[in-house]
């Protein structure tokens, strides 16, 4: 745990960083091959209603030493259906475990067959078999319940995202929503799971879950972006990218502290309660968690970044962020490139105090009498002469006829009687 602490604020502080918005292609497509499966599971299979959606009877009798094809063989037999659903359970409260037989919608003239013909098959008294009846009108009422219950939380977050972000923000957080929802149902299609009403308040739950985490990553993207475009120093997708890896570690905390007591319930719970509207919320929650979490970064935050990019302000934004990225790189180049201890081209060599270094000093004349060397004709002066006069003094600067040149010996000045001997002809001493 420390480790992980320690990462958490490395990412915080950008020492270290995953590329999330950066690789979005490769989430795209994973999440496009999950949605294609998950839509021909759809199609192919379909989903598998409860009593509750589609109405029926339910029937409940000690198990014994029967078997699933007995019950089924059964219950086909005395008028009960072919397509009846065996599946043995355990009660919530212990006890031994029971048959629970799940038919389409019967007559009261097939239910009374069907509890007559299962007293005789496996000697169970009429009176302790259970019998439910849910007709298919109580069916399509809990179907069209769920459906507006959906509908106005959706219409809700929308309304929120937009008010409280901005409305690209919402498009982004439905993309993520659709997504669990569409994974969701796929999985159950795939597992022929049963959908119950406790599996529709599980998948509203995991919208939520989902939701919450997606907004906190949000919010951490409007921090990050508040001022973006007074600057250059990084775009939109960059800053995005950096709150997705200051958040990456609290999302894995979240998702980890709320997916262990789920698939306690799914997985422990549901080998000694057996089937039960208990574990259908736990492998809605379970399925939902996961790709929630994984939505919320791979998904939203990418998204997000896509839409506000295409936007002039951030186009503008990224070819400044590239131009001074490229310059630097330039000059980097340049710099690697310049002799040590020379300034790299365009810029002035600097001592410590950021001030510009004086110029080498020149080389020392021959021994013996400086004025040995001089080859001036009379009336002619120097280039340092004209030098010196043509360029005013800089204030604070000290020149030629003002102070000393530094340097390692001083030449004299030459005098005007100097000037004026001819060339070759030395001063008698």
């Amino acid at each position: 745990m420390a480790s992980l602490g320690g990462l958490g604020g490395r990412l915080y502080r950008g020492e270290v960083s995953v590329e999330f918005v950066a690789r979005k292609r490769l989430w795209y497509s994973i999440s496009g091959g999950i949605l294609a499966i998950s839509v021909i599971a759809v199609i192919v299979f379909g989903l598998n209603f409860s009593v509750d959606f589609k109405g029926g009877s339910v029937y409940q009798f000690a198990a014994g030493s029967s078997t699933i094809s007995q019950v089924r063989q059964t219950v086909s037999t005395s008028g009960g259906g072919q397509d009846a659903i065996v599946q043995k359970i355990t009660p919530l409260g212990g006890g031994a475990p029971k048959w629970q037989v799940q038919t389409r919608p019967l007559t009261v003239k097939q239910q009374d067959s069907v509890v007559s013909a299962l007293s005789k098959r496996f000697g169970v008294p009429q009176n302790e078999i259970s019998q439910t009846s849910i007709g298919a009108s109580w069916g399509s009422q809990i179907s069209k319940k769920a459906a507006e219950a959906l509908i106005a939380f959706i219409v809700v977050i929308v309304i929120y995202l937009s008010i409280a972000f901005e409305w690209k923000m919402a498009v982004a957080a439905l993309i993520a929503l659709a997504h669990d929802i569409v994974i969701t149902v796929g999985v159950y299609a795939l597992a022929h799971f049963e959908v119950s009403p406790a599996s529709v308040i599980g998948l509203l739950t995991i919208l939520g879950y989902s939701l919450y985490d997606t907004v906190v990553v949000f919010d951490k993207v409007r921090e990050n972006t508040a001022g973006l475009l007074a600057s250059s120093r990084s775009t939109y997708s960059q800053a995005a990218n950096q709150a997705l890896n200051q958040t990456l570690v609290r999302s894995i905390n979240t998702s980890l502290i709320a997916l262990l007591p789920v698939a306690s319930i799914l997985f422990v719970g549901a080998g000694f309660l057996g089937a039960g509207e208990l574990k259908d919320l736990a492998l809605v929650l379970f399925v939902g968690m996961l790709s929630g979490t994984y939505s919320s970064i791979c998904i939203a935050t990418p998204v997000l970044a896509d839409l506000k990019e295409r936007e002039p302000q951030y186009k503008a934004l990224a070819k400044r962020v590239q131009l001074r990225a490229s310059g630097g790189r330039a000059a980097r180049r340049a710099a690697a490139k310049a002799p040590a201890g020379q300034a790299a081209p365009g810029r002035a060599a600097t001592g410590r105090a950021g001030r510009t270094a004086a110029p080498a000093p020149e080389p020392d004349l021959a021994a013996g009498d400086p004025d040995a060397s001089a080859t001036d004709q009379p009336g002619e002066e120097t280039a340092e002469d004209t030098t010196a006069a043509a360029e005013p003094v800089a204030a604070g600067q000290p020149t030629s006829r003002s102070g000393p040149r530094p340097g390692p010996r001083q030449q004299p000045r030459r005098t005007s009687a100097a000037k004026r001997r001819p060339s070759g002809k030395k001063r008698r001493r």
